[in-house]
């Protein structure tokens, strides 16, 4: 017995060791459909959309690349009222976008679309009518000649057949 441990023991001293496999490098998170959102990302001062006058601040935003440039992080801060937090990302399996909308009350919101002639269109059922009638909502992001982004919501008692405005925000940088 002796004798056969001892063996083991030089023939496992005489076997070279073999590195471990590297693990193959995960994809990268790069190109036009994985950058469609990088134009709202950003430190943000957001402001209703109005048509005159300047209006008053309502929160502030900050939008951040996240999870190796593969997810946006959006945390909302507004001035009055409870914050949230959205996590979008490019799913090539589905070859579209995904968000998670997370708020200062209980659940949670998916949203799915992408990118349409240079904007980021992103739908999903949220919140009810005055009556009761589940709103599918309509949120589409668009980067404005200033810099800006506006992000236009408009919501849906008939699933999508007609569309009326939600709201109407316009995000400026943080000097």
């Amino acid at each position: 017995m002796f004798v056969s441990l001892l063996s083991l023991i030089f023939a496992q001293a005489a076997t070279p060791e073999v590195p471990p496999a590297t693990p193959p490098q995960p994809p990268k998170c790069k190109g036009a459909n994985y950058e469609a959102f990088d134009f709202w990302v950003g430190e943000w001062d957001v402001y209703p959309n109005a048509a005159e006058g300047e209006p008053a601040k309502v929160a502030d935003s900050r939008i951040e690349k996240v999870s190796a440039g593969c997810a946006i992080r959006e945390t909302w801060m507004p001035l009055q009222g409870r914050g949230g937090t959205s996590l979008s990302a490019y799913d090539p399996k589905t070859e579209g976008w995904h968000q998670l909308w997370v708020g200062g009350t209980p659940g949670r919101t998916f949203f799915d679309g992408g990118a349409v002639e240079g904007k980021m269109v992103l739908t999903g059922p949220w919140g009810k009518a005055r009556d009761g009638t589940p709103l599918l909502v309509r949120m589409t992001y668009s980067l404005q000649d200033d810099g800006s982004v506006r992000q236009h919501g408009q919501a849906s008692k008939d699933q999508g057949l007609t569309w009326n405005d939600y709201f109407d925000l316009i995000y400026r940088r943080k000097d």
